[in-house]
């Protein structure tokens, strides 16, 4: 079992949250804990770089979820980054990969802007 890290930092488009570990029942809290102290601003857009993550279960997609409501509930946008292969695969099989905007990069991430301006 790994610890899991959180180190937020600012982008252009917005908070970008580096998250590193297991993201399991153990873990999970403390990223919904993280998530919902930020302060999102309507038409920014919250990115979660994935790509230190090495285990996710049912509790870390749940944490992903609550992520977007609060992305949502504040105007915002959320997307995914650099995402591995096992936690795409879930969120393929759920369908969650139709919810999230998914990136192969943080970059990517932070440039993009969506057509919709909105979730």
């Amino acid at each position: 079992m790994s610890t899991l890290t959180i180190t937020a930092r600012d982008a252009a488009t917005g908070p970008v949250l580096e998250i590193a570990g297991d993201l399991d029942y153990d873990q999970a809290p403390r990223l919904r804990q993280a998530v919902t102290a930020l302060s999102l601003e309507p038409e920014q857009c919250l990115v979660l770089d994935l790509s230190g993550i090495r285990f996710c279960d049912s509790s870390g997609i749940t944490a992903l979820i609550v992520a977007r409501n609060h992305a949502v509930a504040a105007r915002a946008d959320i997307a995914l980054a650099a995402v591995p292969d096992n936690t795409i695969r879930i969120l393929r099989i759920v369908g969650l990969d139709r919810v999230f905007t998914i990136h192969p990069d943080v970059g990517t991430a932070t440039t993009h802007r969506p057509a919709t301006g909105g979730p």
